[in-house]
């Protein structure tokens, strides 16, 4: 197993700067430069555009650029950041924190909704309450993030003002007390989470249904039967334990897409995490700070994949780790 762990990671460390370097390439071609965000609209004589130009490295080839950026994230740096006038290992840390809490709230709702309605769904198996747990999965899963956003805040901040539309703390926040601060953040986190974690929530209710009812086919749920075991204790005891072992899998590969993805959600909800950073760093062609965001959502992706193959083998005896990979 540490040979499979260790030969994984080896194979992370090209795609990872795979990415980062196709991402250089797409962020040079864009048009404009670093120096037109930083002056902005303010006019200048050349000179001092020139000095700013040194000052960041900017007047040397992209190649050259590219090439110490290698060797700074070689020596454990990341760079500076002119956007945010900080290193960039600073702003990812400030940014992380918020982003994995929203992530990682975001996965406890989709496993709790996802295994619930899809063992509920499939123990209605026929009647109306499955068709519309379908249909509501369905719509879910096809609905896009940004206008999913939207309509929460529209419906549940401004026409039902149950949860603050934007931000991780209310203005007051620094006044209260440690509770109230608590309290005030999990509002905050409510609604950005539960949009995070819908689409994720209808493919769990989807996997699981279909899981439970392949696992109420099986024989040994006809056998269960046959003896006497309730109908309830059939459903919750057996046949949902047979239906979670793809939701391992989901799960793994969940949590770097949440992480990874949650950008768009982080922008509508002014959410102040690692997605609300790379795309501030876009927009004012930020390279250090993309390229790092880069790099650890490509980390993520890759441990995400590990886990779910971990997971799977020591959840099902069946399944077992060999050098190579799961056979």
């Amino acid at each position: 197993m540490i040979r499979y762990f260790l030969r994984r990671l080896l194979v992370a460390v090209p795609l990872m700067f795979g990415v980062a370097t196709l991402v250089f390439i797409l962020l040079e071609a864009a048009p404009g430069t670093p120096v037109d965000q930083i002056l902005g609209d303010r006019r200048v004589p050349p000179e001092v555009r020139m000095r700013i130009e040194a000052a960041y490295g900017f007047d040397r080839p992209a190649p050259e650029r590219y090439v110490r950026w290698l060797g700074a994230v070689g020596r454990g740096e990341l760079g500076w950041s002119h956007s945010r006038a900080r290193p960039v290992s600073r702003a990812l840390a400030e940014a992380l924190p918020p982003t994995l809490l929203l992530a990682g709230t975001a996965m406890l709702f989709f496993l709790i909704f996802g295994v619930a309605l899809g063992a509920w769904s499939a123990a209605r198996r026929g009647r109306w309450q499955e068709r519309v747990i379908t249909l509501f999965s369905l719509g879910a899963y096809a609905m896009p993030a940004f206008w999913l956003g939207l309509m929460a805040i529209l419906l549940f901040s401004y026409e039902i003002p149950i949860f603050p539309a934007s931000s991780m703390h209310g203005i007051d926040a620094d006044g209260m007390s440690a509770a109230g601060r608590l309290f005030d953040l999990i509002r905050h986190l409510i609604l950005p989470a539960a949009v995070l974690g819908a689409a994720s929530a209808a493919a769990m209710t989807r996997f699981v249904h279909a899981g439970m009812l392949d696992a109420l086919a099986e024989p040994f749920v006809r056998a269960a039967r046959g003896r006497g075991v309730s109908e309830r204790r059939l459903l919750w005891g057996h046949a949902l334990r047979r239906a979670v072992l793809p939701v391992i899998n989901l799960v793994g590969l969940s949590l770097p897409v949440l992480v990874s993805g949650s950008l768009v959600v982080e922008v509508v909800f002014a959410w102040p995490g690692m997605g609300r950073l790379t795309y501030d760093a876009i927009l004012t062609q930020d390279t250090g700070v993309v390229l790092a965001t880069t790099l650890l959502a490509t980390l993520f992706v890759v441990l995400g994949n590990l886990f779910a193959d971990l997971a799977m083998a020591w959840a099902d005896p069946r399944v077992r780790l060999r050098d190579g990979g799961l056979r």
